[in-house]
C-alpha cells in the first residue's frame, strides 16, 4: 500500500471500513462483508484503498445511469488512467465514455441484435440438447467443467468465426482480464506473470483475415469496411467480446446450476415448465453475480446517498451486494425463479449495460431448457471449489448428481 494512500483519511460524515473487496476471505464468501457495508451507510470509505465504495441498489443504480458524472474513461479498474498507462489499449466500449463509447458500441450492437441472435438460436439450441442428454446419461458431474464451460467453448468461438487452433487461450485470457481490474495483488501478478501467450493469440484472432466469414467477428469488421471505426478498432471491439463473452457466461451457468441442484423445488418448477429457464438464469445473476464490482471515477464533485464526493475520486460499485439488498429485493438471498429479477445490475445498466447480455442469455436459456427436458434432479455431490478472481465470482469445480428424465 502507498504511503499516498495510506495518508488518505475518511471524509467527515463518511463510515469507514476496513473490509478489503479483493482480499481472499472476501472473495471465497462475499456475503457477509456485503450486508456490513450495505449496513454501514449509502457510500463507505475503503481505508484498504483510499477510495469510496456503494454496496447499496440505490446508489449503484445511480451510477450506472450517470456516466456524464461517474465516468468510465479513465478504467473501470482501481488503476486511473489519468495517473497511470493503462495495461493494455483501453476498451472502446467497458472503458470509453460518449460519444466516443456511443461510436463503437453501435457497431457491435448490429452485430450482437435480437435478428442475429434469432439466427444462432437453432444452433445453440441443438448444442444445448447434445449436451444435457450425454450429462444426463453420466449421473454424475463437474458442473463447470463438464457444463458451465463446455457449453460456451461448443457454441460461441463458432457463432464468432475464430479458428479451431489455440480455443484453450479463451478462458485464461479472460480470467487475466478480470483479475487486472483489480490492485496489485497476488491474484493481479499471477495473471500478469502468465498472460503473454493469452494475450498474444487473442490478438491474433481479432484481425479480419483471421475470422471467417460468416461469424460476429466479421460482422464486426463490416463496421470497418463501412467507416464507421478504423481496421484496428474493429479489433479491439472483437477483442471485447472475447474479453468478456466467455467466463461471465460460465459463472453465470454455474451459479444457475449450483442454485437448481440446491433448491429442488425450484428445479421442479423448471421441469414442469422449461420456458421459465429464462428467468431461472436471471435470478441465478442476481444472486451470484458474475461480474461482481467496477469501479467508476468522478468527473466533477458528485453528490451520492447525502455524500458529496470531490472530482477525480474512484468509487467502487458492489453490483454482488446491490443485487442482494433487501432494500429492493424481499428475501434477497433466497434462489426464486418466480422472482421480477428487472433491475439487477449483474449486466450493468444505462449507457455501459453489457453489449453481450442477449448472447449471455440466449445460452442461459437453452443450457437450462434442455437440462430441464433431459434430468428429473439435480443435487450438489460434494464440496464446491472457489473461483479466486479480483472481480469474478464462480466457481472451478461444482460435482453434482442427476437422474436422467
Amino acid at each position: 500500500m502507498s504511503q499516498d494512500v495510506a495518508a488518505r483519511r475518511p471524509p467527515l460524515g463518511i463510515p469507514a471500513s476496513a473490509i478489503d473487496p479483493f482480499s481472499l476471505d472476501f472473495l471465497l464468501n462475499p456475503h457477509p462483508a456485503h450486508e456490513a457495508l450495505r449496513e454501514a451507510g449509502p457510500v463507505v470509505w475503503l481505508e484498504k484503498y483510499g477510495c469510496y465504495a456503494a454496496a447499496r441498489h440505490a446508489e449503484v443504480r445511480r451510477m450506472l445511469d450517470d456516466p456524464a458524472t461517474f465516468c468510465s474513461g479513465r478504467g473501470v479498474g482501481l488503476s486511473d488512467f489519468q495517473r497511470e498507462k493503462p495495461w493494455r489499449p483501453p476498451s472502446l466500449v467497458l472503458e470509453r465514455d460518449p460519444p466516443e463509447h456511443d461510436r463503437a458500441r453501435a457497431v457491435l450492437n448490429r452485430a450482437l441484435s435480437a435478428t442475429v441472435m434469432r439466427s444462432l438460436r437453432g444452433r445453440f439450441a441443438e448444442a444445448a440438447d447434445k449436451l444435457a442428454l450425454e450429462l444426463a446419461r453420466k449421473g454424475r458431474f463437474d458442473a463447470i467443467a463438464d457444463c458451465a464451460e463446455v457449453y460456451p467453448m461448443m457454441v460461441m468461438p463458432d457463432a464468432v468465426g475464430l479458428s479451431k487452433e489455440g480455443r484453450e487461450h479463451l478462458l485464461p485470457y479472460a480470467a487475466t482480464v478480470f483479475n487486472m481490474f483489480g490492485p496489485d495483488n497476488e491474484l493481479r501478478r499471477t495473471a500478469v506473470a502468465q498472460m503473454a501467450p493469452h494475450v498474444e493469440w487473442i490478438a491474433s484472432q481479432c484481425k479480419r483475415e483471421a475470422l471467417a466469414d460468416d461469424g460476429i467477428g466479421a460482422m464486426i469488421h463490416a463496421g470497418a469496411d463501412a467507416g464507421e471505426v478504423t481496421r484496428q478498432e474493429a479489433e479491439l471491439l472483437v477483442r471485447s467480446l472475447l474479453s468478456a463473452g466467455f467466463d461471465t457466461t460460465v459463472h453465470g451457468l454455474g451459479a444457475a446450476l449450483r442454485a437448481l441442484a440446491h433448491n429442488p423445488d425450484q428445479f421442479a418448477v423448471l421441469r414442469a415448465d422449461p420456458s421459465k429457464a429464462r428467468a431461472a438464469f436471471e435470478e441465478a445473476l442476481r444472486l451470484e453475480t458474475p461480474v461482481q464490482t467496477f469501479f467508476r471515477t468522478t468527473t466533477r464533485h458528485a453528490e451520492l446517498g447525502g455524500a458529496t464526493i470531490p472530482e477525480g475520486e474512484k468509487v467502487l460499485m458492489l453490483l454482488g451486494a446491490a443485487n442482494r439488498d433487501p432494500r429492493k429485493w424481499p428475501e434477497p438471498d433466497r434462489y426464486d425463479i418466480s422472482r421480477p429479477t428487472s433491475g439487477h445490475v449483474a449486466f450493468g445498466a444505462g449507457v455501459h449495460m453489457c453489449v453481450g447480455q442477449l448472447l449471455a442469455r440466449l445460452e442461459g436459456e437453452t443450457l437450462l431448457a434442455a437440462l430441464a427436458r433431459a434430468i428429473a434432479t439435480i443435487e450438489a455431490d460434494g464440496e464446491p471449489t472457489p473461483l479466486l478472481n479480483n472481480t469474478l465470482r464462480g466457481w472451478t469445480r461444482l460435482p453434482v448428481r442427476v437422474t436422467p428424465a
